[in-house]
Order: C-alpha cells, then sequence, then structure tokens
C-alpha cells in the first residue's frame, strides 16, 4: 500500500521517466500523476527529497491523524508550524534537532557497528537494521532517563506525538540496540564471533555507559540472586528515586518501598512516563495513614523516652521524620534495607538511624566511604561525611571497615593514612595522630596492607614511594585513602568527582550501622541511587 513520488511525479505502471529497477517494483495501477492527487486520504508521508516539496493544501486532503516524516535537510518537506496551521491532528518529525522528533542517523549508526563488531558480522542484513529500528521503538516507549531529562529540562518527554523518538543524549541506546544487532547478527548467520551470553554481553556494554558498572558487577550480581529485597526509599516522592525505582525493578534488583503520600507518587510516576505499578512494581507507606502507625510511635518513643523525648514529639517526629519512618520499617522487619538522603545533611539523616537501628555488635564509629571511578585507577575515600575530627582509634576502625568494604566489590585494599606531614617529616598533631592510626592498625587488622601517614602524590604513585620509602608496607598504588579529618575528605571527594565529570562516583557507604541502611547526598544521581539499592540488597543478604 505505499505509492512513490519522485520528481516527474508518481510512479505509475507503465511511466517510463526517470524508472529505475528499484522504482519498478512501486509502481501502481493508478489515475494519479502528483503528489497533490495521490496524498489524498493518505496515512503517512515519508520525505526524502527537498524542501517546500508538501503544501498545507495537501496536509489537509490527508487521513485523519496523519503520520509526516519532513526528512529532507536542511530545509524540510514542509515545515511543522506550516501543519498545525492547517490541522491539529498530525504527527510531525523531522531531521531538525530544534523541532520534536528528530529523525538522525546517531541514533543508529555507531550502536549497529558496536553490535556487528562484537558479533563478527560479516556484513550488515537487513533483519540487524530492522532489528536496530525495533530497539529504538522500544526505547522510545519506555521511561525517560535521568540523563535526557537533564538535557532536556522543562520538557516533557513520555512517548506520544511530541516524542515518537529517542533523544540523541540517551545513554541507553547503546545497551539496547548493540545486543538487538549482534542477535540478529547471529539469527542471520553472520556473526563469526557469536555473542553466546547475552547478558554478560549487555552488563559489559553498561560498563561502557556508566564508569561505575565495573565495580559494580559482583555487587549486582549478588543483589539480583538474593531472597531478602525490599528496600525503603525514605523520599518516596522524589523524581531521582522514582527514575531509579524503575531501572532497580527492571533489573530485578530490589522491590521498593516508596514512603511519602500515594497519589503524589501516582501522580508523578505518570508525569514522569514511567511504568511503575503500586502493589506489584512497589509499595507504599502512606505517610498521611498507615496503621502501623500508633506501634512505631510508641516503639521510638520507648526507645528515647530517656534520652528527653516525650509522647507527644515522639508522635510528632513519627509522622513526618521520612528517614524515622524508614528506620523503624527496618528496624520491625518490614523491609530488607534502607536508602535516605537525597535531600538534608548526613547528620540529621544518621540521628534517626542511631536512634532506632543503632551500631554493628563491636562497632564504635559510623563513617561513610565514597568510591570515585577514575580513568585509570578506583579510589575510595574515607571518613567524607560523619566524623569531624576522628580519633586514631576512630581512623583505625574507619580503615578496618572501608578496607571490609572494598573487599565486597572484589577489590583488594591497599590503605594509604594522609597526612602533610610524609613519613615523620611532621611532628603536628594531625600528623602525630596518623601515626598512631598506622600502629593500632598494625595491631588490631595485621592482614590489612597499610601505610603512613604520607602525601597524596606518595600513596598514588607506588614507584615515588618505593624510592622515597623503600621499606614501605605497602605496595603499588593505594586504592583506599584515609584522610585526617572530614575537611580534608570532603573536600578532596568533591573535587576528584569533579574534576573527573561524569557517573564516576558511588557511595556515599554508611560503614558501622547494626543493618543495611546509606545516606545519599542532595547531590546523588539517578544511577548512584541504582548503586547504593544494589548494595542495600547485598548487604541485607550477606553474612557477617
Amino acid at each position: 500500500n505505499i505509492f512513490v513520488t519522485d520528481l516527474a511525479g508518481v510512479v505509475y505502471e507503465g511511466r517510463t521517466e526517470l524508472m529505475d529497477e528499484d522504482k519498478i517494483i512501486y509502481a501502481q495501477k493508478t489515475a494519479a500523476r502528483t503528489l497533490g492527487q495521490i496524498i489524498e486520504g493518505a496515512d503517512v508521508f515519508l520525505g526524502l527529497s527537498a524542501g517546500g516539496v508538501l503544501k498545507p493544501e495537501m496536509v489537509r486532503k490527508m487521513a485523519a491523524r496523519p503520520l509526516i516524516f519532513a526528512l529532507a535537510n536542511p530545509t524540510p518537506e514542509i515545515l511543522p508550524e506550516e501543519v498545525k496551521a492547517v490541522r491539529d491532528d498530525a504527527v510531525m518529525a523531522t531531521g531538525r534537532s530544534d523541532y520534536p522528533n528528530q529523525v538522525n542517523n546517531v541514533l543508529c549508526f555507531p550502536y549497529i557497528f558496536r553490535g556487528a563488531l562484537d558479533a563478527g558480522a560479516s556484513t550488515i542484513t537487513i533483519e540487524m537494521e530492522i532489528a536496530a529500528v525495533h530497539a529504538i521503538a522500544e526505547l522510545a516507549q519506555a521511561e525517560q532517563s535521568e540523563v535526557v531529562a537533564a538535557a532536556y529540562a522543562g520538557e516533557q518527554l513520555a512517548f506520544g506525538p511530541e516524542y515518537l523518538i529517542p533523544k540523541p543524549f540517551d545513554p541507553r541506546l547503546m545497551m539496547k540496540i548493540a545486543p538487538a544487532v549482534a542477535q540478529a547478527a547471529f539469527d542471520s548467520g553472520v556473526a563469526l564471533r557469536p555473542v553466546l551470553d547475552m547478558d554478560a554481553y549487555r552488563e559489559r556494554l553498561q560498563s561502557f555507559v556508566y564508569a561505575s558498572g565495573t565495580v559494580m558487577k559482583p555487587i549486582f550480581t549478588a543483589a539480583k540472586k538474593a531472597l531478602k529485597k525490599r528496600v525503603a526509599y525514605a523520599e518516596g516522592e522524589e523524581e531521582r528515586v522514582l527514575r531509579a525505582a524503575q531501572i532497580v525493578v527492571d533489573e530485578g534488583l530490589a522491590l521498593p518501598t516508596l514512603i511519602g503520600r500515594p497519589l503524589v507518587i501516582a501522580a508523578r510516576i505518570e508525569k514522569f512516563g514511567l511504568r511503575l505499578r503500586q502493589d506489584i512494581d512497589y509499595n507504599v507507606v502512606n505517610v498521611e495513614q498507615d496503621h502501623r502507625y500508633r506501634d512505631f510511635w510508641q516503639t521510638y518513643h520507648g526507645m528515647t523516652e530517656r534520652k528527653g523525648m516525650t509522647i507527644q514529639v515522639a508522635k510528632i517526629e513519627m509522622r513526618r521524620r521520612l528517614t524515622l519512618i524508614g528506620a523503624m520499617l527496618l528496624h520491625k522487619g518490614d523491609v530488607d534495607g534502607l536508602i535516605c538522603g537525597t535531600w538534608g545533611t548526613t547528620a540529621m539523616h544518621l540521628q534517626y538511624i542511631d536512634q532506632v537501628i543503632g551500631k554493628r555488635n563491636g562497632v564504635n564509629t559510623y563513617a561513610c566511604m565514597n568510591g570515585l571511578m577514575l580513568p585509570e585507577r578506583q579510589l575510595f575515600l574515607v571518613d567524607t561525611h560523619v566524623n569531624y575530627d576522628p580519633t586514631a582509634e576512630q581512623l583505625s576502625e574507619i580503615t578496618t571497615l572501608a578496607a571490609e568494604e572494598m573487599m565486597r566489590f572484589g577489590i583488594r585494599p591497599k590503605a594509604a593514612l594522609l597526612s602533610h606531614s610524609n613519613f615523620g617529616s611532621s611532628n603536628q598533631p594531625s600528623a602525630v595522630k596518623m601515626r598512631q592510626t598506622l600502629d593500632l592498625l598494625r595491631l588490631q587488622s595485621p592482614w590489612l596492607e597499610v601505610d603512613g601517614e604520607m602525601h597524596g602524590d606518595v600513596a598514588l604513585d607506588g614507584k615515588a614511594r618505593a624510592t622515597l620509602m623503600p621499606n614501605s608496607t605497602l605496595v603499588g598504588d593505594a586504592n583506599l585513602l584515609v584522610l585526617p579529618n572530614i575537611d580534608a575528605a570532603n573536600i578532596a571527594y568533591n573535587l576528584l568527582k569533579t574534576a573527573a565529570g561524569g557517573n564516576i562516583a558511588i557511595g556515599p557507604v554508611l560503614l558501622g550501622a547494626a543493618k543495611p541502611v546509606h545516606i545519599l547526598t542532595a547531590s546523588t544521581t539517578v544511577r548512584r541511587i541504582v548503586n547504593m539499592t544494589a548494595l542495600t540488597v547485598a548487604d541485607a543478604n550477606a553474612t557477617r
């Protein structure tokens, strides 16, 4: 049911002017000889010709809700505003970025080649091209990614007349198209190196897109296999949390419990074009009315009545403090883990976690560890958010907790105790403290490869350290940086994170809590929330 037109008009049966083998297969019996005649009643116009070819009066004659792809560049066959001037039911696409629905080869070419090369395809088959088309169409109908939402702030990017095709910035294009093309290459019989483990292939592609992918792989694997998957999100109405929850559900990492107002959550899910369904994909704890409210505030009051907490304040706090509600859900066993902190400060959230969850047996200090995936190295830093000026005893415990957590990522910790002093060059209190920390670690954690106190550059350059201190107990480049106070740790982390750019941060990972709970920061990204959800699930199922 396709009619073709060109410079000579309609390609009809018997036409000889400007005909070739490609056009002959489209020749049809028709009395129409011009575009203006043949377009009457048409459902679709696909233009790959010249600017201004399609006239407004032609658009008027098309069928109801016509689809108009005017793809000539730089001037399309008809401009969107010209179409809107004559009818309001048309769905429009062009090849230009300044109008909705840009049809651009950047959406497919890089990822077709990625899939073809990875599969060792000897040629590009029509089946591979069609697989790419279907992958793009599926992505268009999926919810929008946080990267694109940020790039096109203010636009309503949900599948519909103004959003038929993904945006070029969407980081999921490679993860969606390349596997489809690789599979089609195998099915077509042209794959010389067929991709046999498609799940592993998708994970590898994800590591290209997200710098944290490789480090998080063992955590994601553990989370997907886990039995305890219920994770509460204190800020359940927050956009980043909702977008992360969609990814978490899609990847089978967790069952989200969103704390907030059910109607607000449902409205925002619809607004952001997400597919989450209450009681199927996620549960809600209604902050305005929940049957557990009395039990929760009474339990909270019992925990804190000798710490100045009155019944009246306990009731009010349990109604309005989202992290407190989440902590009580975790305490009662209604969830297996808790994520909070997309707004506010670490101290604000930690007070409720400490009141309800408390520290792990044998642990005396909370701390936060952040990971950075830099171009040539992976670094973890402590303590970035909790202890203002930790003692040597606290730093020793924090270092051990951080090293143990790193091993769960499959990374062998190499700890450097940082200072303005380099192996005894200063006797200032902070330098002495770091030397004392080393002494404590050698007694309490003899298994840990650690040395200090040292400069930051010496920590990251094993060769320079070997020259300066041949007898150092730390061999090679350090990957766990222990800083003397919160100023040094937080400043160093944020400088490195910003200078490196991109989705390269993991954490903060809360160390020392009795149950799986993590406090994020206000600058957290959707990908970071997903990463921390996987870590929370892994924590909930780990044997300590």
